[in-house]
């Protein structure tokens, strides 16, 4: 599948900026029904812990706002699911535990084009791991800042599938998905989009417009696709 580099403007036009009354879990619910739809949030590996708002001084990029994500991120379409991942969490692990999450999600009747997961930095690879281990599920994935790992040498072999969309930040370094899109070759669609904050990798470290409107909107135009 071509990596096709898209616009914000026509992904804002289809947003909703209400997500008053939306529902953000840790875990899944016990109860679904089949037009459930859920949104998986992975994040950043500095938020590993127990502190929800920890600080980047080593780089500068300041307080990771992991609440103020989730609001964000939160929408009456769906349901947003974000899980504190303790401190040294192994990625690989997570990932299966990820990936039987969603199985156990569809075995009760949700659609998997229903279910999107979402990663930034470690948060990306742990989605990106999970993606590959639903091969046969072709969920929808996005992945914020994560591709430096998921197309690093040590790890050629993990593919995407289903819909996919790449953010990254301009002055963050090589974080473009062409070589992770190169090799999927299964993907439904594979879309990337380049914003310009000039923060680096603390772009995604609040909820800026300039990465959650076009998320978002991503989001509800492919579920159920």
């Amino acid at each position: 599948m071509k990596l096709r580099m898209v616009s914000c403007a026509w992904l804002t036009a289809l947003i909703s900026f209400n997500s008053w009354s939306a529902t953000v879990l840790t875990a899944p619910p016990e109860s679904v029904s089949t037009n459930d739809k859920f949104v998986f949030y992975q994040h950043g590996y500095i938020v590993e812990g127990t502190n929800p708002k920890p600080i980047n001084t080593k780089n500068g990029w300041g307080v990771y706002d992991f609440p103020a994500i989730k609001q964000a991120l939160a929408d009456k379409s769906y349901t947003l699911i974000a899980h504190h991942r303790a401190k040294n969490t192994d990625p690989f692990a997570y990932a299966y535990e990820l990936n039987q999450q969603v199985r156990t999600l569809v075995e009760k009747g949700v659609s998997a084009r229903n279910i999107t997961l979402v990663g930034f930095s470690r948060g990306s690879f742990i989605a990106g791991v999970a993606s590959d281990k639903l091969s046969d599920l072709e969920i929808n994935t996005v992945i914020l800042a994560g591709c430096g790992r998921l197309v690093s040498s040590k790890h050629t072999d993990i593919k995407v599938f289903g819909h996919v969309l790449s953010v990254y930040e301009r002055s963050d370094g090589p974080q473009s998905c062409a070589a992770l899109a190169k090799r999927s070759t299964q993907t439904r669609s594979f879309n990337e989009i380049m914003i310009d904050t000039g923060l680096e990798h603390g772009a995604f470290y609040k909820p800026m417009n300039e990465w959650v409107t076009p998320v978002k909107a991503w989001i509800k135009a492919h579920m159920g696709r």
